[in-house]
């Protein structure tokens, strides 16, 4: 996969996903909606740790500067 993040939305996402975990965890949120903020919480870690975001590659988008 061909690297399309940059290190500010990497950054930007893992701080999204522990806000959704923090909201889970103090149960602000409950319910279906808890498990989907989770889930997209760790969609947004796994893209972080990867580097790639699947729908910036379908879009043809990259947040990386040029080389």
């Amino acid at each position: 996969m061909k690297n399309n993040m940059s290190s500010i939305d990497r950054i930007v996402r893992v701080i999204i996903a522990l806000i959704f975990s923090a909201l889970y965890i103090t149960g602000t949120v409950t319910g279906v909606l808890a498990y989907v903020l989770l889930a997209l919480g760790g969609v947004f870690v796994l893209t972080s740790a990867i580097n790639s975001c699947p729908i910036y590659s379908f879009f043809g988008l990259s947040t990386c500067k040029k080389k």
